[in-house]
């Protein structure tokens, strides 16, 4: 018998050891700062290609016709960044550290028509490149397009053939790095153009690609390096139109508290003294003949139709909640900075599958609670709310890359690999946390016992309806955050990098206490009419603030970006549309939880005086 037991011990612990060595393989490489050596390479990786105006429309650098080595050998990737879409391979540019090179010869190219027609339309659709040098993003334009006059009209095209890279450094390390164009002109490109330094022949266009490298030496420690990208960033050098959104937000969020605590507890106050008449008259025994949430106190505890649907709701929003909150505190920790190419995507990942546990835990528990019987369609439920969306809308998105020829298809290793994380990670962890919510769940606290036969409801005026509480309850909440969705929006959907995240932590808190709060007003103007339906009312009172966001994704596609194309255009609408369901389930959940310890002091409140 202890020869079994320590056999099994020892299988658990070789599960246990994959599955963290599995997790590793997800998490993000944070490397530590390279060091260089006077006259030491310093490789150069090419990485993508695609229009300026849709980021995730993104092709490796190597399908244009431009100079390659004769093999080309791939950088190893972390998770995050095969999900970036970054495809990084080595250059044929010899970098050294600290020696200036001048008008160096990369190579020579003959270029067929085929060929120049492809680099003129690279060129006319305003297409940009990456490189990445030491972890440091380099990006600059393929060529120049020049449009003037009418008649008559002039269209240029001119590819640059020769890049300028100023590198700085510090030591012995690599601080930033950029490329210039500047006194540098194009090759013409357009037809029956002769260029620059370009021979014209029977077979195509001959080109000489050179480039040039000068180093600066910078006060900057590399620790500190990423400040250098945030000086080319977008985000206001002043904070004013954050803060004022925020100070905006907190008078908001002060109105909601002073009208819920103040004006609303008056009138309980009011209430209370006009229900509890008789001292001795406990909770089933008032009268009858008085309206408003008195009277249905045996009914508003009375359970949902479908319960289940309703606990995974909020079990995946809890789980939301916890992973948000996640990444806004390792992002503040100084783990997500802009030379980490997709750590938010890996942690993002590594964290879904992790808190699993969460979302199976709060559902069961409530679903127990709530006297649900199918307790194990309840978990493979809470597992697919999420998980099965995500997995159709990447199909289709993931489809519509494949076939473009995109860098943003999943390779099938990637595939497998995310595959792996739920099969054997994410799924388990959701059925383990809804044994354990099972086994721990107690009895629902209600105030009040239920009768069997429901209280009729008594016809609602127009303004109690749910649309009407959806559209107050989704706009308040909604407005908290309009300024800071636009950044954003601006962030996930363009080549900036955010880093303001002490101001997402303030805003997201925000979010979440208008939604709370506007969920107690509307969940009490409900009641008062006698209407008891309040448990699906609370998630999608505020929950409808994901339909404005989404409104809002519309709005910002049309008049505030330039996206384009189907590639594009298929991702934004897919993940934005994600977006806006995961926003309803967070928002929904913090709702029903502020709506049930609302109701639950009212009723034990009046029990009890």
């Amino acid at each position: 018998m202890t020869a079994r037991l320590e056999c099994s011990g020892l299988r658990v612990a070789g599960r246990s050891m994959r599955l963290c060595v599995f997790v590793l393989c997800l998490l993000p490489h944070f490397g530590w700062a390279v060091s260089y050596k006077q006259g030491d390479p310093v490789i150069l990786y090419v990485n993508k290609v695609g229009p300026y105006h849709n980021p995730q429309e993104t092709y490796h650098y190597y399908t244009l016709p431009v100079c390659r080595p004769k093999e080309v050998r791939h950088k190893a990737l972390s998770l995050g960044e095969v999900l970036d879409g970054d495809r990084m391979a080595e250059s044929l540019y010899n970098i050294r550290f600290k020696e200036n090179t001048e008008r160096q010869t990369l190579c020579k190219l003959t270029l067929s028509e085929k060929e120049v027609d492809q680099l003129r339309e690279a060129v006319e659709e305003l297409y940009y490149f990456e490189f990445v040098l030491d972890d440091i993003p380099i990006w600059g334009f393929v060529g120049y397009m020049e449009e003037s006059g009418f008649l008559p009209h002039s269209h240029k095209v001119g590819l640059w053939t020769h890049l300028d890279f100023n590198i700085e450094y510090n030591g012995d390390s690599v601080i930033f790095a950029n490329v210039s164009v500047k006194d540098v002109k194009p090759e013409p490109l357009e037809e029956g153009g002769a260029g620059h330094g370009a021979g014209v022949g029977s077979g195509g266009l001959s080109i000489t690609h050179t480039y040039s490298v000068r180093w600066f030496e910078s006060t900057l420690p590399h620790s500190r390096r990423a400040e250098r990208l945030r000086d080319y960033s977008f985000f206001p050098k002043t904070l004013e139109i954050h803060w004022l959104s925020i100070i905006n937000s907190l008078v908001l969020v002060v109105l909601l508290l002073g009208f819920v605590i103040i004006i609303l507890m008056r009138v309980l106050k009011n209430d209370f003294a006009r229900y509890n008449v008789e001292e001795d008259g406990g909770c089933d025994d008032l009268d009858q003949g008085d309206n408003g949430w008195k009277i249905i106190h045996t009914d508003v505890f009375r359970f949902p139709p479908y319960k289940s649907l309703l606990c995974a709701v909020l079990g995946v929003g809890a789980q939301f909640l916890t992973l948000a909150t996640g990444i806004i505190v390792m992002a503040l920790l100084g783990m997500f900075n802009v030379h980490r190419h997709g750590a938010i995507n890996s942690a993002a990942i590594v964290l879904y599958a992790l808190t699993s546990c969460v979302s199976g835990y709060c559902s069961c528990s409530f679903y127990t609670q709530i006297q649900g019987q199918r307790w194990v369609w309840n978990i493979i439920l809470t597992s697919a709310l999420f998980s099965a969306p995500l997995f159709f809308t990447w199909s289709v998105v993931n489809s519509v890359h494949w076939w473009s020829g995109s860098t943003q298809a999943l390779p099938a290793t990637t595939v497998l690999l995310l595959l792996g994380a739920w099969v054997l990670v994410g799924f388990p962890l959701t059925v383990i946390g809804g044994i354990v919510g099972k086994n721990r769940a107690g009895n629902f606290q209600a105030p009040c016992r239920t009768r069997n036969i429901p209280r009729q409801i008594p016809q609602q005026p127009w303004y109690k309806h749910t649309a009407v509480h959806m559209a107050i309850g989704g706009f308040l909440p909604f407005s908290a955050i309009s300024v800071e969705l636009y950044y954003i929006f601006a962030t996930a959907w363009g080549r900036e990098h955010y880093t303001l995240y002490g101001i997402l932590l303030c805003v997201f808190a925000i979010l979440l206490s208008v939604g709370a709060c506007i969920s107690v007003a509307l969940t009490y103007f409900l009641l008062s009419g006698e209407d008891y339906r309040w448990w699906w009312r609370s998630v999608l009172s505020t929950g409808s603030t994901g339909i404005f966001i989404f409104v809002y994704s519309l709005f910002y596609y049309h008049n505030r970006s330039n996206m384009s194309g189907l590639v594009q255009s298929v991702e934004f609408f897919g993940y934005s549309l994600l977006t806006a369901f995961v926003f309803s389930l967070m928002l929904g959940t913090v709702s029903f939880w502020a709506s049930l310890a609302f109701i639950r002091y009212i009723y034990r409140s009046l029990k009890m005086d």
